[in-house]
């Protein structure tokens, strides 16, 4: 029986996995459903890990925003329904955790190609030509994408106005 090389592969996994984490939890929504995407693409990259030449990370990204996307077309029939939140109903501080929630609610209401381009914009931080590499897309693709999800997401969290002034400051800053 022929065992498999994994050199380095538990490096990069502790080096880099609460990192990735955090990106699949964008892409899902969710923590437990982040863990389930980064598992699901951890799995894949260990049976190529022997073709991986480079850039490990990168690859692994890709597999995490392709899987995503392909979760996000089977689950179009049967979408995902986010806990509701009450803006009334945190008078106790809250204030930042009800708008990760009010994002991630809007996030989730979004094609997948805008949630995809929005996370690597904003959470990532990769450039257009980055994000356009990584997805197999034009930079026109990638602009007019997160210009749309952008417009989208103000329009689902017009109540959130922390949101839209968080949004416009970053886009200001880029």
């Amino acid at each position: 029986m022929r065992t498999k090389n994994f050199d380095g592969l538990d490096v990069f996994v502790a080096e880099r996995g609460s990192a990735l984490l955090a990106t699949a939890v964008f892409l899902t929504g969710s923590r437990v459903a982040g863990e389930d995407l980064l598992q699901a693409a951890l799995e894949r990259l260990m049976r190529k890990w022997h073709r991986v030449r480079g850039d490990p990370e990168g690859y692994l990204r890709r597999m995490l925003y392709h899987l995503a996307v392909d979760r996000w077309r089977v689950r179009r029939r049967q979408p995902e329904v986010l806990m509701d939140v009450d803006p009334g109903s945190h008078p106790d501080g809250t204030e930042d955790l009800h708008l990760r929630e009010v994002l991630l609610q809007a996030l989730a209401a979004l094609p997948p190609r805008q949630r995809v381009v929005l996370v690597l914009r904003y959470w990532e931080e990769l450039s257009e030509a980055e994000i356009a590499a990584a997805l197999g897309c034009s930079a026109g693709t990638v602009k007019s994408s997160a210009s749309r999800g952008l417009a989208r997401l103000r329009e689902l969290t017009a109540g959130v106005w922390a949101l839209d002034e968080l949004l416009t400051e970053t886009e200001q800053s880029r």
